[in-house]
């Protein structure tokens, strides 16, 4: 059994027999009888799926993370593809044994060397000894290693596949420190350790490979709590000194901002704040970059309907970018003269 099809191929009015990975599960109720609202992914994208009343009495169990056998048509739901699902089988391992790199979606950069340009980031940036050594524990130590590169950057809204919490937290971490060079009166080493550290705890608190979800550790402390208890015999063992680590936990956290997304306490210092702005920016912008497709959304164009921003989103015409010139083509060397290489 070979996967031919992918979610990006997917468009209203096709019927597809295919090979998926649920993303998500879940039983509802409506008048008529029980419904499953799924989602399908593999490694270019997601689709929601449903299984309508009475065909869902048949699947008394279905969870993330299982591959199935779906025969469905393609139709439209608010201006988005939505797979009706006619017949589904859950496959078993020795049936499938999935080529994971068709299922699981990957940073553009491999994870592993966007961990080396943070780890050398960090050396570069750091002019402290005792941070510099705190986030170079945080960033090599095996079992957080391991943990850093498969981890996504969130479930669903952002940076969600392997290696978006690096991506993200390389990001971040760029975002903060072009701000100190902007207001040179901030903590700049204290700001980038936090930056480091501020989403850890979503690589304990999501699930990685196929179908992220949450673990129950994620589900009851939150990524902000279980980060900060990583962290905490760290900042001991490389002595940082009790005002500076009860600012790096302050900024931690606060991250969220506001009460109502989440955050145990409001940004209450100048580096608390720009560590907020900064993580929401690199969020937003990863979802709106992700919402349009380079080879198909052409310029002018509008988004179907984004939930988490709550608008449709508009792909404006860029300005130009002046084309680089050309570098004039070397003369050609007489056929009797040796050919030599250029120097540097």
């Amino acid at each position: 059994m070979e996967k031919s099809r992918f979610v990006k191929d997917l468009a209203a009015g096709q019927t597809v027999a295919e090979v998926f990975c649920l993303g998500a599960a879940r039983l509802g109720q409506a008048k008529n009888g029980p419904f499953w609202t799924l989602v399908l992914e593999d490694v270019t994208g997601q689709i929601e799926a449903k299984i309508w009343s009475p065909a869902a009495q048949a699947y008394a169990a279905l969870a993330a993370g299982q591959f199935v056998w779906v025969e469905a048509q393609v139709g439209a739901y608010r201006d988005r593809p939505q797979v009706n699902i006619d017949r589904l089988r859950v496959l078993t391992p020795e049936e499938f044994a999935p080529d994971l790199a068709q299922f699981v979606p990957s940073s553009a950069e491999p994870p592993e060397g966007l961990l080396e340009k943070l780890i050398e980031l960090c050396r570069a940036e750091i002019s402290h000894a005792p941070w510099r050594k705190f986030t170079s524990k945080v960033l090599t130590q095996a079992d957080f290693r391991d943990r850093w590169l498969e981890a996504p950057g969130a479930k669903s809204v952002h940076h969600s596949y392997r290696g978006g919490l690096l991506e993200h937290t390389l990001a971040v971490s760029r975002l903060v420190l072009s701000i100190c060079d902007r207001y040179p009166a901030l903590d700049r080493d204290t700001l980038l350790a936090a930056a480091v550290c501020h989403d850890m705890g979503k690589a304990w608190e999501l699930t990685s490979g196929p179908g992220r979800d949450y673990t129950s550790e994620g589900r009851l402390l939150g990524h902000i709590i279980i980060g900060l208890q990583l962290v905490e015999p760290l900042l001991k063992k490389c002595a940082i000194e009790p005002d500076l680590a009860l600012h790096f936990q302050h900024i931690l956290l606060a991250h969220h901002g506001e009460y109502e997304y989440g955050s145990p306490r409001r940004p209450k210092t100048a580096e608390a704040f720009v560590l907020h702005f900064a993580d929401n920016i690199d969020a937003k912008m990863n979802q709106i970059f992700g919402t349009f497709d380079d080879e198909t959304d052409a310029a002018g164009t509008w988004s179907p309907y984004v939930r988490t921003l709550e608008r449709y989103l508009y792909n404006p015409p860029r300005t130009p970018r002046p084309v680089a010139e050309k570098a004039p083509k070397p003369k050609e060397k007489d056929a009797h003269q040796c050919l030599l290489p250029l120097k540097a």
